[in-house]
């Protein structure tokens, strides 16, 4: 028997989900429960500066409010920091992970081009990804076809300076660890994706589909804040389904116009089991 489709939605508990949080969810929620999968939720709460108290309460709510049913625990990163530690750990000992004493003026003085790699500093401030040919390899994106990395300036770091796991590498490891087979998220994150398979493949970890929804945007084309208009939760969960669904390019029947989210999630899965694509102007 195949292995069922996992995915994952991983907010940062740094406010509540604004409205391009919410197409995340519920694409990668559909993309997984339309093909008979899982869906697991982890919680990306290492970056401390960022968090918010209640943010956490908030998110988990508004997931109940959508009808958006999760499978298993709920994965929190700020409890498994000694899977990341042997991580990094492992990375410093084959030398894909490297030293790096640089202040983040000193790197946009020199473009980014970090000197640490040719020069390892006394004492190393942060620990960065030393660049490699299996970042630039090109790979497919679901729905945007063919992906060619480009050169991340500065190599991401791994370890920041105020000794916080980075998103990058945190991200990967619980992947790999929850046997993730797709990644549904927004945009903003493809350029990050030739650098986490690079960490993949150096971790021997298998590489997840991906695919990268379009952002929402306003009328000018900026990307839509927090604070910003588009319909979110508290309004009308019904309401923020029939906006997602609108944005994916389905077209909705009128006689549904007003329903609840959990009538809105049950109709869209029925018609993925079907045999209706995700999105269908992709």
């Amino acid at each position: 028997m195949p292995s069922p489709v996992r995915g994952r939605f991983a907010p940062t508990p740094s406010g509540p989900l604004h409205a391009g949080s919410v197409l995340a969810a519920i694409g990668s929620y559909l993309s997984a429960k339309g093909a008979g999968g899982l869906w697991y939720l982890r919680m990306e709460d290492l970056d401390r500066p960022r968090l918010q108290p209640g943010a956490a309460s908030t998110i988990l709510a508004q997931l109940e409010a959508l009808a958006l049913e999760w499978d298993g625990a709920i994965l929190w990163q700020s409890q498994h920091l000694e899977r990341y530690g042997a991580a990094l750990n492992q990375l410093m000992a084959t030398g894909i992970a490297y030293p790096c004493g640089c202040s983040r003026a000193a790197l946009q003085q020199s473009a980014g081009n970090c000197p640490c790699l040719e020069r390892p500093p006394a004492k190393a401030r942060a620990w960065r990804l030393r660049p490699g040919p299996r970042a630039m390899e090109a790979w497919e994106d679901r729905w945007r076809g063919p992906q060619h990395p480009t050169v991340q300036h500065p190599p991401p770091a791994l370890l920041r300076a105020d000794q916080i796991i980075a998103y990058v590498l945190a991200s990967v490891v619980d992947d790999g660890f929850q046997r993730v087979t797709e990644v549904v998220r927004g945009e903003d994150l493809l350029p990050l994706t030739g650098v986490q398979r690079q960490l993949q493949a150096a971790l021997d970890l298998p590489h997840p589909g991906y695919a990268h929804l379009p952002l929402i945007r306003d009328d000018r084309g900026r990307k839509l804040s927090k604070s910003a208009g588009a319909p979110g939760v508290a309004g009308s969960p019904g309401r923020a389904w029939e906006f997602c669904l609108r944005y994916l390019g389905w077209d909705l029947p009128a006689d549904l116009m007003g329903a609840d989210a959990t009538t809105w999630r049950n109709w869209a899965i029925q018609r993925l089991h079907c045999g209706a694509p995700l999105w269908p102007q992709g």
